[in-house]
């Protein structure tokens, strides 16, 4: 089973994320956090092995997720989701292992089924 913790503050992106996870007969255990104050609540027995965590997050920031996130469990696998490309060469982007595009599943169902067979 892979233990995922998606970050994202639309509720409506998190539940297609997770469905695309599930649709590829993936088995997860998940959970979604959209506002900052539940992070901890969201990680609280829960280690995940999957973090993905939306790039434009309203009121904090996706490299600050991630560095909390690093801190809880920092053997995850870390993947930044965002609606746009984002720009070449972009030195600004939070370290992570991959950038996916919300609007590619596959991409995101092909990192998630490397972590299971890994």
């Amino acid at each position: 089973m892979l233990r995922v913790l998606i970050v994202d503050d639309s509720r409506d992106d998190a539940e297609l994320t997770e469905f695309a996870l599930r649709e590829a007969r993936i088995v997860i255990e998940c959970r979604s956090v959209q506002r900052e104050s539940a992070l901890p609540a969201a990680c609280e027995g829960f280690v995940p092995d999957l973090v993905l965590c939306d790039l434009n997050l309203p009121g904090w920031s996706c490299a600050e997720v991630l560095a909390a996130a690093r801190r809880h469990a920092p053997e995850a696998c870390y993947v930044i989701l965002t609606g746009a490309e984002p720009p070449q060469g972009a030195s600004e982007l939070p370290d992570a292992h991959a950038v996916v595009l919300k609007d590619d599943p596959a991409r995101l169902v092909e990192l998630a089924r490397g972590l299971v067979r890994a």
